[in-house]
């Protein structure tokens, strides 16, 4: 793991994420953003503003990710905790959240979504490898639960992603000596487990609509470690 990887980059970003590019894509946000709230699906919706803004994939990959509707806004916000309760159990969606980070710590695309969150576009489609950033990131992530007084972590695998064992292998070694217990679990469906649960780590939308309550952990590491981030920034589109 020497080789510097940057996670998540991809060097058209530059040009399809630039400054002459985000108007356009701000214009494109507004649009779906409005036919969310006219009942639209998000995938119909999304190919149709899409093709009228002439998006590249990835742009419209963006988009999804970082639209959703003002109901599901303020569903989310009504159960995000903006401090963890002291002595809490968390519970993490890990690969969400150390993916996000590697991304951060590789300089890469970030978005900061309507609902608030940050969502990478790194893709990785089931295929994960451990790269000279995931320590960093698996530190940064128990500095900041160390900080906000967790009493137990939870962490979650998916165990159809690829090193998921490694994964956890890493976590147990950098977090074992944390003043909070730690538990890995390496399970089937991660998504099922965490939608039923309260004081969840993720970014995922489908998990955040359904969970008892979340806290936005990869938004305070960034804000609080690595300072002004070069986001693209979705949220003053919500009104």
């Amino acid at each position: 793991m020497c080789k510097s990887v940057q996670r998540g980059y991809v060097p058209s970003d530059q040009t399809e994420f630039g400054a002459a590019a985000v108007p356009e894509l701000h214009r494109a946000a507004q649009n779906l953003y409005y036919l969310l709230n006219q009942g639209y699906p998000i995938k119909g919706a999304s190919v149709f503003v899409g093709n009228h803004y002439l998006l590249s994939e990835r742009q419209r990959m963006a988009l999804v990710r970082a639209v959703s509707s003002r109901e599901n806004i303020e569903n989310r916000k009504d159960r995000e905790l903006h401090e963890l309760p002291e002595g809490c159990v968390v519970h993490i969606d890990g690969f969400n959240t150390i993916i996000t980070l590697e991304v951060a710590l590789s300089g890469s695309l970030l978005l900061r979504c309507m609902d608030g969150t940050v969502r990478d576009l790194a893709a990785l489609r089931g295929s994960y490898r451990l790269i000279d950033k995931t320590s960093q990131a698996i530190l940064m992530t128990g500095r900041m639960l160390e900080k906000s007084g967790v009493g137990k972590a939870v962490f979650y695998l998916d165990s159809p992603v690829s090193n998921s064992g490694r994964l956890k292998e890493q976590i147990g070694t950098l977090l074992g000596d944390f003043p909070f217990e730690l538990q890995l679990e390496v399970i089937h469906n991660v998504d099922v487990t965490l939608e039923s649960l309260e004081n969840v780590i993720t970014s995922d939308a489908i998990i955040l609509d359904k969970c008892q309550s979340w806290f936005n952990l990869n938004g305070r590491i960034i804000e609080e470690e690595m300072g002004e981030y070069p986001f693209v920034d979705f949220t003053s589109g919500v009104i």
